[in-house]
C-alpha cells in the first residue's frame, strides 16, 4: 500500500448501518467516539476504532479532530436554486406565493450569467451547511440547468438536477410546450447524467402546470433512460389538491395522475406529501417511489403536517428524506429542517428522535435516492463525502453540551438532540468531498 496517496481523519464519528424507524439503536447507529477514517483517492478504504486500527497504518497522514463530531456529508432531496434569492417572501400560501415570488423570479435564469451566479452562492450555502449531495429543481430554461451542473461538477459534488417542465396553468414567459420539454430534457440527460458525479432527473414542477401529452413525454423519458430520476411536487397544500382533482377529474387522486403517464416508479422523490391519503401512501409503499419531507417549507406556507409516522410505518414503508425546499422553505440547515420536524411530529403526538432525524439527513436520504451504494454512511468502498461538527459552536451550546464528548450511545444521542434543537452553519466545522476539504468563497 502506498501510504503517500492516502490519508487518515481521526476524531468521533457517527453514522448508521440501519433504519432506527424499524430497528433498535443499538442496531442501527454505529458510534465511534474515537475512530480512525482512511481514505484514498476519495474513496473510504477503511473505518473503525483508532485503538484497534492504527497499528495497520503506522505511518499514516492524519487529520485528528480533537472534539469533534464527524458525521456523514447532509443528504438535501429536495431544493430550488432559483428561489435562493427570494427565500423568506412574505404572506401567501402555496398557489398564491408561486404566482407573487416564484414565477417573476425564475424569469430571471434565462441569462445564463444570471443562473451561473446564482447557482454559485447556492452551492456554496449548501456546503456551508454541511450539505453534500442535493436533489434539485432549477427552471424551464436549459440555460439554468447548464449553468446549475457546471457550478456543481466545479466543485466536484454527486448532485441530481433538471430542467423544469411547465407547459400549462404559469405565465407565458415561463411556459415551454410538451415536445420542447421533451427534446429539451432528452439532449440534457446526454450532456450530463453521468457526468462525472452529476445524475439527471426529469422534473415536471407540478401536475397542475403539465399538461397530460407533457407528463405521458415524461414518462416516455423515463423508460428510455431507467437510470435517470423522476422529481416532483405532490398533494402539498388543501387548495392544490383540490386544483388536481378539477383538472384531471379521471383520476382516482393526485399521485394517480402521475402513475396513468408512469411516473411513479423506485427512481421517483415527490416532494412534500402532505395531504396524502391512505391509498396513496399505500402505492408509493408498492412502487418502492421516495417522499422529501419539508417541514419548514410545509410549515411556512401554511400546507400542513406530514405524517411522517404513516410513511415510516411497518405497513406501508416509504423511502423518506429530508428536503430544506428553500425558498418555501426557511434555512438551508438540514439541522433546522430536523428541528421542525421534531416539531410537526410533535404535533402529531409523535417523537422524532436525533437518530432518526439525522438518519433521513444522511443515509436515509441516500437510500429515497437510490444511493446507498455511493453515499451515506462510512462503509468501505463509498464516497468519502462527510462533515466535522461542533457540538459548542455557540455559546448557548456550549452550556448545553459542555464537557468532553461522551462514550456511549445514550449520551451522544442527548447532545446531537441538542445539536438538532440549536445548530445551524455555525456548528459546521468543515466540509468534505471526496476526501479534501471544500473550499466556500
Amino acid at each position: 500500500m502506498n501510504l503517500s496517496a492516502i490519508k487518515g481523519f481521526r476524531g468521533a464519528f457517527l453514522d448508521f448501518i440501519d433504519d432506527p424507524f424499524y430497528v433498535s439503536e443499538l442496531e442501527s447507529v454505529r458510534y465511534f467516539p474515537d475512530g480512525l477514517l482512511v481514505i484514498e483517492n476519495g474513496i473510504i478504504q477503511d473505518f473503525g476504532d483508532y485503538a484497534e486500527m492504527h497499528s495497520k497504518y503506522p505511518n499514516l497522514s492524519i487529520t485528528h479532530y480533537r472534539d469533534r463530531l464527524i458525521l456523514p456529508g447532509f443528504i438535501d432531496t429536495h431544493i430550488h436554486f432559483p428561489q435562493t434569492e427570494m427565500i423568506a417572501a412574505y404572506g401567501e400560501q402555496l398557489l398564491e406565493w408561486l404566482h407573487q415570488y416564484t414565477f417573476p423570479t425564475e424569469r430571471k435564469f434565462k441569462e445564463k450569467s444570471y443562473a451561473k451566479k446564482i447557482a454559485s452562492f447556492f452551492l456554496d450555502e449548501l456546503l456551508r451547511n454541511g450539505t453534500t449531495t442535493a436533489l434539485v429543481f432549477t427552471t424551464i430554461f436549459p440555460e439554468s440547468v447548464d449553468a446549475f451542473f457546471e457550478a456543481a461538477g466545479d466543485r466536484n459534488l454527486r448532485a441530481i438536477a433538471g430542467k423544469v417542465m411547465m407547459d400549462c396553468n404559469a405565465p407565458d414567459y415561463l411556459k415551454d410546450t410538451a415536445q420542447s420539454s421533451y427534446e429539451e430534457t432528452k439532449a440534457l440527460i446526454q450532456k450530463w447524467h453521468k457526468n462525472g458525479r452529476l445524475l439527471y432527473a426529469v422534473t415536471p414542477r407540478f401536475a397542475a402546470t403539465s399538461s397530460e401529452k407533457q407528463l405521458q413525454l415524461a414518462g416516455k423519458l423515463l423508460a428510455e433512460f431507467p437510470d435517470v430520476y423522476l422529481h416532483t411536487h405532490l398533494s402539498e397544500n388543501v387548495k392544490e389538491v383540490e386544483w388536481i382533482r378539477e383538472l384531471f377529474p379521471h383520476s382516482q387522486n393526485y399521485l394517480d395522475v402521475y402513475d396513468r403517464a408512469g411516473l411513479v416508479g423506485d427512481r421517483s422523490i415527490f416532494a412534500h406529501g402532505v395531504q396524502l391519503s391512505p391509498a396513496e401512501f399505500k402505492r408509493l409503499s408498492e412502487a418502492n417511489s421516495a417522499i422529501s419531507f419539508c417541514p419548514t417549507s410545509n410549515l411556512f406556507l401554511g400546507s400542513g403536517l406530514f405524517k411522517l409516522q404513516q410513511a415510516k410505518s411497518q405497513e406501508t414503508p416509504i423511502k423518506v428524506g429530508l428536503g430544506t425546499d428553500v425558498g418555501a422553505g426557511t434555512s438551508f440547515s438540514l439541522l433546522q429542517t430536523a428541528n421542525e420536524g421534531y416539531k410537526v411530529s410533535q404535533l402529531q403526538g409523535r417523537k422524532l428522535s436525533s437518530f432518526q432525524a439525522l438518519f433521513l439527513a444522511t443515509l436515509g436520504g441516500a437510500k429515497a435516492l437510490n444511493l446507498e451504494e455511493k453515499i451515506g454512511n462510512f462503509d468501505v468502498g463509498k464516497e468519502a463525502d462527510f462533515i466535522v461538527v461542533n457540538l459548542q459552536a455557540t455559546p448557548l451550546m456550549a452550556l448545553r453540551n459542555s464537557g468532553e464528548l461522551p462514550q456511549t450511545l445514550a449520551e451522544i444521542g442527548d447532545r446531537t438532540f441538542a445539536l438538532m434543537m440549536l445548530g445551524d452553519d455555525r456548528a459546521i466545522s468543515a466540509t468534505y468531498i471526496l476526501g479534501d476539504r471544500a473550499k466556500i468563497t
